[in-house]
């Protein structure tokens, strides 16, 4: 599967554009990991254990965007994006989306 930011793909034909697809995912959070975030945030330094959650959670949108994509016949996504939102400030929604297409290379 071929995923790109941009609305083209150079060296490729888009041969049909098959709709928007997308891939949730929603995480908790803990209350533990929140306290010791807090923590680290007062002396500076990475929040490595959130830098994890957010790593997994971005590969998980991934995976089930790639997932709607291929259940469509689409071997590309065009124009992907993530986006994140809170949600009642206990959650947090992690979606990755984009455009899927049926693309085939250019002969030179």
């Amino acid at each position: 599967m071929l995923i790109v930011t941009t609305n083209e793909i150079p060296g490729y034909r888009i041969d049909e554009i098959l709709g928007s697809v997308w891939g949730l995912t929603v995480r908790s959070r803990n209350i533990v990991s929140q306290f010791g975030a807090g923590l680290k945030s007062i002396f500076g330094g990475e929040l490595r254990g959130m830098t994890t959650v957010l790593i997994d959670s971005r590969n998980q949108a991934m995976q089930r965007l790639v997932e709607e994509a291929t259940a469509r016949g689409a071997n590309a996504i065009l124009a992907m994006r993530f986006d994140t939102s809170e949600i009642g400030g206990m959650w947090t929604e992690i979606c990755a989306y984009g455009t899927a297409a049926r693309v085939s290379r250019l002969n030179s």
